[in-house]
């Protein structure tokens, strides 16, 4: 895992960019800094949260994490404050 390049590690800073400007005034503006900070920090709990349900399955002899393994995740993880809003998205997604 080492071995990871550091483009495949984070995710598209074009994306993140997006998403930070949706929660800003328009017309403001995010410094390049600012962006490769956030870029790094949801990678890195992208990875967290994946880490743990990943761990999950491995113990019930799955290989495939599923919404319910994230969910899991997130309340082990002490972020069950965003469990509920997760839920529901996890339910609109599986009637698409």
């Amino acid at each position: 895992r080492e071995d990871i390049k550091e483009q495949d590690r984070l995710l598209p800073i074009a994306n993140v960019a997006r998403i930070m400007k949706r929660g800003l005034p328009e017309g403001a503006k995010v410094a390049k800094e600012a962006k490769e900070c956030v870029q790094e920090c949801v990678s890195e709990f992208i990875s967290f949260v994946t880490s743990e349900a990943s761990d999950r399955c491995q113990q019930e002899k799955r290989k495939t994490i599923n919404g319910e393994d994230i969910l899991w995740a997130m309340q082990s993880l002490g972020f069950e404050n965003y469990c509920e809003t997760l839920k529901v998205y996890l339910i609109k997604y599986r009637e698409v």
